[in-house]
């Protein structure tokens, strides 16, 4: 079958998806999954005498991928309208063929959905392991690049305007304290998310309630597959799957935000920074000059992909009743895509970080493009002492302009001034205040307090 999206193309895949995370969401990992519950879910309920021990042993040895016919239950999925009930068939005639009757305990009290949402969820959890990890990959350079560069200093932005002096240390470690927030914010959702579904029809374990032992199966269950046991069943209640997609959304969006600076100051006339050379990387087909953000573009528009996708899940939410007819299945379509690029993002964001090229002499240079203009605050507080704050933003506003008209620094302009004359301030002040690298507040000491805090 010819592919259709770039996650699935040859050609783009290894862009837009990761070859780790796309096995998770694969066919064969998902039918894996499927059969993982029906393996642990024999073994509880064999545990407890709800179907013979024999039978789980029959069922467990069969539940095995490579059993099972894919082909058929691909087409058995097209007429059904769901792949579980086809799987199930296949399980119970490749136990029975072994041992005639004893395939008919297999999926024993459970629904189907209970075995897809389980499946999510595994699949969630596969694809949150990858995701921690390379959290911690990126908070590691963020950290090594904050503390090398704690008193680099740089012009910070304010509405695309330089505002005032700051560190590059000081810009990766807001960046890096935000990593670490979003690290804690998944620790603390995964124990709400993984959770098993398993409770029947309409969720009330109606099919073995009647062994007086359905929530010590339910709980044997869970435990066969390191997963804990829900409050009550959830089918129509999908909180924790939105919970999830909507921190995917806000982890790619700061990786988004990364990749958008990365993409300013690689403007040209800036020069700050630079993606990771590789030959031809970010090449023109025309302008040979050329060499483009590459990483930075695909972060960003694929963390915009994701944030629609997330939104999706809030319409996945509004189910009727106890079994949905039709919102659930949003949650097939976008699951998937919003996993592997997450993971793919954040892959991104490592290379750029690893490679990163930090133009210090640039950043510098930078600094002096308004004449002085960037230390105007500065200026503007320390004069404001002897007279007045007003007094003097007007003073120092007026001063600007005139640097930016006539093309002069601001340190002469201050000298020349009646008033700035009479304040009594001395010349080596005025030239100490208008020292970019003498005002970068406590950018160092918050870049180390972050770094130190965070190891």
């Amino acid at each position: 079958m010819a592919t259709v999206t770039v996650t699935d193309s040859v050609v783009f895949r290894d862009i837009f998806s990761s070859s780790s995370s796309s096995a998770i969401w694969s066919d064969r990992t998902r039918t894996s999954y499927y059969l993982q519950f029906e393996s642990a879910l024999a073994i509880a309920e064999a545990r407890f005498g709800v179907i013979p021990q024999v039978a789980a042993h029959a069922i467990v040895e069969k539940c095995d991928v490579g059993l099972i016919n894919m082909d058929e239950l691909a087409s058995e999925t097209r007429k059904i309208g769901y792949p579980v009930l086809p799987l199930v068939k296949q399980l119970v005639t490749m136990v029975n063929d072994a041992e005639p009757g004893l395939g008919e305990w297999a999926h024993w009290g459970a629904t189907t959905q209970d075995v897809t949402d389980t499946t999510t969820i595994l699949q969630l959890r596969a694809t949150c392991d990858l995701v921690s990890k390379a959290i911690d990959n990126i908070t590691s350079l963020l950290r090594e690049l904050a503390r090398a560069h704690s008193s680099t200093p740089m012009a910070a932005r304010s509405n695309l305007q330089q505002a005032v002096p700051i560190s590059f240390g000081f810009k990766m470690a807001r960046l890096l304290a935000t990593f670490e927030r979003h690290q804690m914010r998944l620790a603390e959702i995964l124990p709400r998310l993984l959770v098993v579904q398993f409770g029947g029809a309409a969720g009330t374990l109606a099919t073995i309630s009647d062994s007086g032992l359905a929530f010590q199966v339910q709980e044997e269950f869970a435990k066969e597959l390191g997963l804990g046991v829900p409050d009550i069943a959830w089918h129509t209640e999908r909180d924790r799957i939105t919970e999830i997609g909507s921190f995917f959304a806000m982890l790619t969006g700061t990786c988004a935000k990364f990749a958008f600076d990365v993409k300013l100051l690689m403007q040209t006339e800036v020069g700050e920074l630079s993606e990771p050379y590789y030959a031809h990387r970010g090449s023109s087909s025309t302008m040979p000059q050329k060499r483009n953000p590459i990483s930075s573009v695909y972060i960003t528009a694929m963390a915009a992909t994701v944030r629609q996708l997330s939104a999706a899940l809030f319409d996945a939410m509004v189910e009727d009743h106890e079994r949905s007819t039709g919102p659930w299945e949003i949650e097939w379509i976008v699951l998937p895509q919003i996993c592997t690029m997450t993971h793919v993002i954040l892959l991104h964001t490592q290379e750029v970080l690893e490679g990163l090229e930090v133009h210090a002499e640039v950043m510098h240079k930078n600094l002096g493009l308004t004449k002085g203009a960037i230390v105007s605050e500065a200026v503007m507080m320390h004069l404001g002492k002897t007279i007045g704050r007003q007094i003097a933003h007007d003073i120092i506003y007026d001063l600007c302009r005139k640097a930016a008209q006539e093309d002069r620094p601001l340190i002469d302009l201050l000298l020349e001034n009646e008033i700035v004359q009479t304040s009594g301030v001395s010349e080596e002040e005025l030239k100490s205040w208008c020292d970019p690298e003498k005002y970068m507040g406590l950018s160092k000491e918050m870049t180390l307090r972050i770094t130190e805090a965070m190891k």
